[in-house]
């Protein structure tokens, strides 16, 4: 193979995002003398001379080995189909090196490409490319603060398709630019302001996620969805159905009833739009929703008015929020206008119906219960003890295969839950100094620092926690990560609090906080914890996926009743957190922490002392839950209830 043919293939390979579930093909781009940590592999292969592929080239095992990553993403890649479902999301996580999501939300998105590129589903992801990303949390001061880093489209991977799309807004028209990525046999759609064509301030439109005042994010939305729209139509792709993750993609009704309008009544319009296009919600409450004032929204909603001759007020009517008519309402909106919606959940269905209830379309919200891509999560050394005794098919949430789970030889296992605590060992003493104890029962909790998920609950009954934590035969030791949106001074506290808990006499060495949480620190975080700690309000967990990847690796959820676990709990398969009844926040907290530490306690006792009985609560949990956690099952859902394509 020649050093040019080399690159190519080499290229190729770290330009698809296969990689990120592809365990050989990860290592073979690791390997790369050009490789460093955290960095993406696109990046090392454009930083590699002509004499290092001169030399890669004429060694045979590394050629043989990118022949066969090569031939199998070809194989993978023969007769894709065409796109016919675009899902439409504000932030895509699929790797740590690709900064481009902020939470669970893009996550999710993330794995929901990787599944239906798994599946063979016809689909195509639309979204942002964020110039700088999301932020990167430094401490500082025992205290968050955030920096922020230029992401090069082409050393990611993303490719310029040639297309530019012109999005109107008050007074111009804005220019956005399509770069294109493939996650497997799906394309991904990211448009991006940064363009000659534009003002300065409006090449800043795609510059940051979530930051920026009001009328910055309006103007992003509206990119995301107008400008999504046009983008897909400009690349060809006859899309039937439109699935939009949360409202900030909702202004993508705009231009599809620009196009339905054409010939059409404003009520035949309306019919035709709701047959392509279905909505997912994922919050249970009123303040995750976005919400713009009338005269911030009034002149971007004028712009379609005027073009379509109707009078604002009846463009107003979709999206008017009915508890605050001044406000334009973005759940509101892709409610009125959707064919189906579904929470993300099964709970989460139910305190969805009650939330929008007063928009009138509360009683037909189902649910499709979140699920994780399990090649992604699971680590490599778990994927081959399950690949050899369960089969392939464990990733796809086969049933039958996860029923195998018995057979999984007792040694193999208690190497593999081994091997992944050391990884997360590493990564503790790499970042933070301390030493992990390789006998302590790890507890992780790791996740977006928002109130309600009440990350410093277990700091409730510090005399609870002394006890637990000064306690030399059963050590327990508790692993937190994560961050706070850089305005949400509450969450920001949250943080400053657990670093100042880690540090006292109470914690005995046994707190830790990992910095600048992102997909890498999680991968660690699920991997090597011995038990997931999850204590929200409850019903304030939409769904949560952390606790899902955690189970594929062998950790045990003790958690609140809600999101996916208050389904999927079966009082065998892990702990659950008794709720209180109590009205009084500071009496609810006080109860639900002394019951938490009482739960932790004894499953300490159990870790500690009965190694069978936990070992027995690992194989029962991957018999009830690893058929039920993945993205793959959630993708099955998905076609079965709300895509239904014929």
């Amino acid at each position: 193979m020649s050093p040019e043919t080399l690159g190519d293939d080499l290229r190729r390979l770290a330009a698809n995002y296969q990689w990120t579930w592809a365990p050989s093909c990860r290592r073979l781009l690791q390997s790369l003398p050009t490789a460093a940590p955290g960095a993406h592999p696109a990046g090392a292969v454009a930083l590699l001379e002509q004499a290092q592929l001169e030399q890669l080239a004429a060694d045979p095992s590394f050629v043989a080995r990118v022949a066969d990553e090569t031939g199998a993403l070809e194989a993978l890649l023969e007769g894709t189909p065409p796109p016919r479902i675009a899902y439409c999301s504000p932030e895509f996580g699929l790797s740590a090196t690709f900064p481009q999501y902020a939470g669970g939300l893009g996550v999710l998105g993330g794995d929901h490409l990787k599944s239906a590129s798994d599946l063979g589903l016809p689909l195509a992801g639309v979204g942002l490319f964020y110039g700088e990303g999301v932020f990167r949390q430094v401490i500082v001061d025992g205290g968050q603060s955030e920096t922020y880093r230029e992401s090069n489209p082409p050393l990611v991977g993303a490719t310029d398709t040639g297309v530019t799309v012109q999005v109107p807004m008050p007074g111009r028209d804005v220019a956005a630019r399509v770069w294109r990525l493939d996650v497997g046999r799906v394309p991904l759609a990211l448009l991006d302001t940064d363009v000659d064509a534009n003002t300065e301030e409006d090449r800043r439109i795609t510059d940051r996620l979530y930051a920026g005042q009001r009328q910055h994010r309006l103007e992003q939305e509206m990119v995301l969805g107008v400008g999504g729209a046009r983008a897909l139509a400009a690349l060809g792709w006859e899309v039937e159905l439109h699935h939009l993750n949360e409202g900030h993609a909702g202004f993508i009704v705009l231009e599809l009833l620009d196009r339905a309008l054409a010939g059409s009544s404003w009520d035949d319009a309306l019919a035709e739009l709701r047959r392509g296009l279905v909505f997912t919600t994922h919050t249970p409450v009123p303040a995750g929703i976005d919400r713009f004032d009338a005269d911030l929204i009034g002149p971007y909603l004028d712009i379609w008015s005027q073009r379509w001759g109707f009078p604002t007020e009846q463009l107003w009517g979709l999206g008017v929020d009915p508890e605050e008519p001044d406000k334009f309402n973005m759940a509101a909106l892709c409610l009125r206008t959707s064919r189906s919606a579904n929470g993300v959940s099964e709970l989460h269905g139910d305190v969805s119906r009650k939330l929008f209830a007063g928009i009138g379309v509360g009683d037909e919200i189902g649910f499709v219960t979140n699920g994780v891509h399990a090649r992604t999560w699971t680590g490599d050394h778990l994927q081959e003890l399950f690949d050899d005794t369960l089969g392939q098919a464990w990733a796809a949430g086969d049933h039958a295969a996860w029923q195998r789970v018995s057979a999984i030889d007792d040694q193999r296992l208690v190497e593999a839950r081994k091997q992944s605590s050391r990884l997360l060992a590493d990564l503790v003493e790499a970042q933070t100094g301390d030493t992990l104890d390789p006998n302590a029962l790890i507890v992780g909790f790791a996740r977006r620092f928002a109130p309600y998920k009440r990350a410093t609950l277990l700091l409730s009954r510090p005399e609870l926690l002394g006890e637990l934590l000064a306690d030399e035969r059963r050590p327990v030791h508790f692993v937190f990560a994560g961050k706070a949106h850089p305005l949400d001074d509450a969450g920001k506290s949250l943080v400053a609090e657990v670093i100042e808990a880690a540090s006292s006499e109470v914690a005995n060495g046994r707190i830790t906080f990992v910095p600048d949480y992102d997909m890498d620190v999680a991968h660690a975080m699920v991997q090597g914890a011995d038990v997931w700690l999850n204590n929200p309000i409850r019903p304030r967990e939409a769904s949560g996926t952390s606790g899902e990847k955690a189970v594929l690796n062998g950790a045990l959820n003790c958690s609140i009743l809600d999101g996916w676990w208050a389904e999927m709990y079966d009082g065998e398969n892990g702990w659950e957190i008794p709720a209180s009844s109590a009205h009084d926040p500071e009496v609810k907290n006080l109860e639900e922490a002394t019951a938490m530490l009482e739960t932790i306690a004894m499953i300490a006792s159990e870790y500690h002392t009965a190694e069978h009985v936990f070992s027995g609560r690992i194989r029962h949990a991957w018999m009830t839950l690893g058929p039920r956690v993945t993205s793959a099952r959630m993708l099955r859902d998905y076609q079965e209830r709300v895509y239904r394509l014929e």
